[in-house]
């Protein structure tokens, strides 16, 4: 990879996983609970949660950038207080592509996760409570395991989106080689470079290796997971 990549093709490829992964697991717990949210509970304002969720999907992705950079930069509300208090800066840094790439896979993720939950029989869950069980009991015990091809779905889902974010990213953290240039900023950047149309083709190669590879883990996990629970219940 190193002789196939030059250093800052390199730099962009790793920093776009780690931004990939870290988008992944901060916002996965975080999904289980919305789309289980969703999935079960009657509460007023059940719409108005949904349509937040999902808005990432319609507004175009500048504008979620731009609304993370007036909240989340170093004067906004939100970003003043973490820098003041926790001495963490979103803005034009990794950790804000991190931010943005959480939110833009955040609606992809709950959504696989509740089709999983919405797949597994209510009358299963209402048995396990009647014999004692509460509410995070039920849902350790027999909708955790259940659904776990669904999370594995959704948290790929998540990735492949994180890996591909371009337009939030941009917006809110810039295009900063070393620093804030994901893999796709960097195809951007090539491109509008004469000459740069060889680099820009063997980070696109890069970028289908990696999701064809994410992916077909993810169908291997699926199957592992599906035949381990359909042995437990056999």
């Amino acid at each position: 990879m190193t002789e196939y990549l030059s250093p800052q093709e390199w730099q962009a490829v790793s920093l776009s996983l780690q931004v990939a992964l870290w988008a992944t697991l901060l916002s996965l717990p975080l999904g289980i609970l919305v789309a289980h949210a969703l999935a079960r509970w009657q509460f007023p304002g059940k719409s108005l949660l949904n349509g937040v969720v999902h808005l990432p999907l319609i507004l175009p992705p500048v504008v979620t950038g731009y609304l993370l950079l007036i909240g989340f930069g170093r004067r906004g509300p939100i970003g003043a207080l973490l820098e003041e208090y926790c001495g963490l800066v979103l803005a034009f840094r990794w950790t804000g592509a991190v931010l943005a790439a959480a939110i833009m896979a955040f609606p992809l993720m709950v959504r696989a996760i509740r089709l999983a939950i919405e797949a597994v029989d209510p009358k299963l869950e209402a048995a396990a409570a009647t014999l004692g069980a509460n509410r995070l009991r039920v849902f350790a015990t027999i909708t955790l395991p259940l659904i776990l091809p669904g999370i594995l779905a959704g948290a790929v889902l998540g990735f492949a989106k994180a890996m591909g974010e371009f337009g939030a990213t941009i917006t809110f953290v810039s295009n900063i080689p070393g620093q804030t240039q994901t893999l796709p900023s960097a195809v951007y950047a090539f491109l509008q470079v004469p000459g740069g149309e060889g680099q820009a083709m063997r980070l696109v190669i890069v970028a289908i290796a990696i999701s064809m590879g994410a992916l077909l883990l993810s169908e291997w996990l699926a199957r592992v997971v599906a035949r381990r629970i359909g042995a437990k219940e056999g």
